[in-house]
């Protein structure tokens, strides 16, 4: 009597038939654009800490805060006149963001860790990696709506961010108002620095695991020597993303809004002064 023969396997799932291009494509976009995007981005809004070196002597006057202050707003200004380029550039990035975000929860979601039993190095990172990536996808849409969509029912006070006072009203919206610290600015605060350390890190932690994916780590060894170079990458990138949040909360959002008035103003004959807002709610 012949045996019988197995049931056959239950139909496999998009995700199971495209593992391997997934996985792949998931690891990549985390790196390109997005992670490409977020190291400039922190290392530009740092500039209001180091951006007085920047200056080149080109507003001598200014101390070193304001001179931050000014070259922060010089940057964002040039960023905000490549309109084309900068178009592009966020259509990629969102949808970038977007695939790999929804990409990742589907796989936190399905994935499991044995932390509570096996409380190993792998274990605790890969949990960490799940759990910031929550947060960084929270933090980013509540960045972006409030900081560039304008959504200013999330922000305290009001405030309404603009391009060409970029960091008063930066400050302003994390410090509270326009008038100094609240209890809710309090709570925007906390919210960025816990936000922007769980992306670094989730940038930094998922560049050691992309190696894995994509076989160019395969010893130990070699694991072992390009976890020392994220973990350098990720402390530099933490101490960029802090100095931005510093320098934000440091300064007095009228004070920061008369320097980047006088810098911006136009150049030449009967050229008019801009003039700083006295407030910063539309």
């Amino acid at each position: 009597m012949s045996a019988a023969s197995p049931p056959p396997a239950p139909p496999r799932g998009a995700l199971e038939r495209h593992h391997f291009l997934l996985r792949r494509l998931h690891s990549l976009t985390g790196i390109v654009p997005i992670g490409v995007f977020l190291v400039a981005h922190l290392v530009t809004n740092s500039s209001l800490i180091w951006g007085k070196a920047g200056l080149r002597g080109a507003h001598p006057e200014l101390g070193w805060l304001d001179g931050g202050i000014a070259y922060f707003a010089e940057e964002v200004r040039w960023i905000n006149t490549q309109v084309p380029h900068l178009l592009l550039v966020e259509i990629v990035l969102w949808v970038s963001i977007a695939f790999h975000a929804g990409l990742g929860v589907l796989y936190a979601r399905s994935g499991r860790n044995n932390v509570a039993r096996y409380a190993y190095g792998g274990n605790r990172r890969y949990a960490a990696q799940r759990l910031t990536g929550y947060v960084a996808i929270a933090f980013i849409f509540y960045h972006v709506a409030t900081l560039r969509w304008g959504w200013t029912f999330l922000v305290p006070g009001g405030t309404h961010w603009s391009a060409e006072f970029a960091g008063s009203t930066l400050a302003a919206a994390i410090k509270g108002g326009q008038a100094g610290w609240t209890l809710m600015g309090v709570g925007v605060a906390l919210l960025y620095f816990v936000g922007v350390s769980a992306t670094v890190f989730h940038f930094a932690n998922g560049l050691w695991t992309a190696a894995i994916t994509w076989g160019l780590t395969i010893s130990t060894g070699a694991q072992r020597r390009w976890g020392y170079a994220c973990l350098a990458m990720g402390a530099a990138l933490m101490l960029a993303g802090w100095s931005s949040l510093a320098g934000a909360l440091m300064m007095d959002p009228a004070s920061a809004a008369r320097v980047e008035a006088m810098v911006g103003a136009p150049a030449g004959p009967g050229a008019r002064q801009a003039d700083a807002p006295t407030h910063v709610a539309p």
